[in-house]
């Protein structure tokens, strides 16, 4: 598997990403892939080659926004024993603080702020499960709720998810208001890392309990979930702009490191049929009761334990975890 962390590097490439816009600008002109057609520009040919290899090659490439310097595997020295990287055509040495457990740097791309480094992680082979916990993901309070029907426990996880939203929504509309816009990309830059640390910490949560008790997940298909969202109306928008995509991407590719296999199922009456008897039940608010068996519950407790006990299918959004991609994940920040 290939994942991409992300290491903050404190130093001004300003003129040399600025070279390399232009090296891709002339790729993409010229349809060249060799270095020395751009060697007037000035940039170091390794980082050049990587680029032109890009976007050259790419005939759907009309424009040029933004580019990173891009180092293959070649340039980049590894010193495991100090957990460090040096990217020799920019003279830079970096400390890291992910895992350790990679087998290969692949490339780094430099940015503004940050360097991208991809790395090959070693997956482990798919343990088959003894049962499955349920992970309710469209949860009104909480952003999962977990159970595990064969002890009868459940783990709400989440719950500060509604704060986060209403509180960042109504800094961002004070600052509309004022015409403040840069503040308003700010605050959506902070929103958008605390979202990333939370996810980060609920993935982790649900995929270290189901490796521990040697259980799968069973999750619902996420697909349409903002159309079908069960959820009251004060919790829209926090439903809404909640990356759950990214909870979903995160708890895939780190069930793939750990070996939990991971089922869908489909997303019909989880929330109203009864986890005891299977009967539709009655939902008030958050509760929930069958009259037929007197069984009642959370809501979403309830959703949590039928998801754990319906069939799935191991359909997914791994495809990204599979290939890898620099910026996604990015499951390490230093």
């Amino acid at each position: 598997m290939i994942l991409t962390y992300k290491i903050k590097h404190n130093r001004d490439f300003s003129e040399e990403l600025a070279k390399a816009k232009q090296v891709a600008e002339y790729g993409i002109k010229y349809r060249t892939r060799s270095s020395k057609d751009v060697k007037h520009i000035g940039l170091n040919s390794a980082i050049s080659n990587q680029i032109l290899k890009k976007y050259a090659k790419d005939k759907s490439a009309k424009k040029v926004t933004s580019v990173k310097l891009t180092i293959p595997n070649q340039k980049i020295e590894l010193r495991r024993n100090e957990r460090k990287i040096r990217i020799t055509p920019l003279n830079l040495t970096l400390k890291y603080h992910f895992p350790d457990n990679f087998e290969k740097i692949n490339q780094i791309e430099v940015g503004e702020k940050y360097v991208y480094v991809s790395v090959t992680v070693p997956e482990r082979e798919q343990i088959e499960p003894e049962n499955y916990l349920g992970v309710d993901l469209n949860t009104t309070g909480h952003i999962a709720v977990m159970s595990n029907p064969k002890t009868g426990k459940i783990w709400k996880l989440g719950k500060k998810a509604q704060h986060i939203h209403l509180k960042y929504k109504n800094d961002r509309r004070k600052l509309q208001v004022k015409g403040k816009y840069k503040k308003v990309k700010q605050v959506k830059d902070r929103e958008s890392r605390i979202v990333r640390d939370l996810n980060h910490k609920i993935s982790s949560k649900i995929v270290e309990t189901a490796a521990a008790n040697n259980c799968g997940i069973r999750m619902e298909n996420l697909k349409g979930i903002r159309d079908s969202a069960k959820c009251k109306k004060s919790f829209k928008y926090s439903l809404h702009s909640w990356s759950f995509y990214q909870l979903q991407f995160m708890l895939e590719y780190k069930a793939r490191l750990l070996g939990v296999k991971i089922e869908f199922v489909e997303p019909e009456y989880t929330s109203q049929d009864c986890s005891r008897c299977g009967y539709l039940g009655i939902r008030y608010g958050e509760a929930f009761k069958c009259p037929h068996c007197g069984h009642v519950d959370h809501v979403d407790a309830n959703a949590a334990f039928n998801i754990a006990m319906r069939s799935g299918d191991q359909c997914g959004a791994d495809r990204d975890a599979s290939y890898g991609s620099t910026g996604a994940p990015q499951v390490a920040t230093v």
